[in-house]
């Protein structure tokens, strides 16, 4: 695919969105960030189609639908410190590096994250930090942050995740089944929580503690 044909075909994905995000610097985000250097080289030519791509390991990159939505609902500014929770391509990452002071994600498969770490790296993102996912979940090392961004499902929102954000800070997670769930926005007061749906969404599981069992391991409780 020619280096025209991509850019046709980013143009066009962007006009698709913007029927549905309102945030101008969100969209303009997405146009500088090259989505086909983190897909597969075979799926190049559907770089910019509006739907997720397989990247390896059970993995996907996500819808750039969702993507905006969920980095609108963050509503950053450019002074946050943001946590990413599964950084899969590292697409996501590239994008909030583009909108906030600076990004920390964390990848539990090796092979991913060292692949996101070279491209965000050969791109110039000096402000994201990829790590490899510990026991815990999210980076308590690095706590508290402004915005969570979760990319996997989780059964029910994460007690350590909202313990990482900071007061006044907002959460973005896929909460339900492991099909089929419901993006949630938390917001975080002096007084604790509040909850909104922000619509339907299919994302892969979140493994870990408060999260799904790897395959093989039995059902956690809780």
């Amino acid at each position: 695919m020619s280096d025209e044909e991509l850019r046709r075909a980013k143009e066009a994905l962007l006009a698709e969105l913007a029927a549905s995000v309102r945030d101008r610097r969100v969209l303009e985000a997405m146009a500088r960030v090259p989505r086909e250097r983190f897909v597969p080289p075979e799926l190049v030519p559907h770089a910019y189609d509006n739907r997720p791509l397989p990247i390896g390991h059970g993995q996907t990159i996500s819808q750039p639908l969702i993507v905006a939505l969920m980095t609108e609902a963050l509503e950053l500014r450019g002074h946050e410190k943001v946590l990413e929770v599964g950084t899969g391509s590292g697409y996501q990452a590239a994008i909030l590096a583009e909108l906030a002071r600076e990004v920390v994600t964390v990848e539990r498969v090796p092979e991913l994250a060292q692949r996101a770490a070279r491209v965000l790296a050969e791109l110039g993102y000096q402000n994201v930090r990829v790590y490899l996912a510990g026991e815990t979940l999210g980076w308590p090392p690095e706590a508290p942050y402004d915005a969570i961004m979760v990319t996997a499902s989780a059964p029910r929102v994460p007690r350590s995740l909202v313990e990482q954000l900071a007061e006044g800070g907002r959460m973005v997670i896929p909460v339900g089944g492991r099909e089929l769930q419901e993006l949630v926005l938390v917001e975080k007061g002096p007084h604790g929580t509040r909850q909104r749906g922000l619509g339907p969404c299919g994302f892969v599981p979140l493994i870990g503690p408060e999260a799904w069992p790897a395959e093989g391991e039995p059902p956690r409780r809780g």
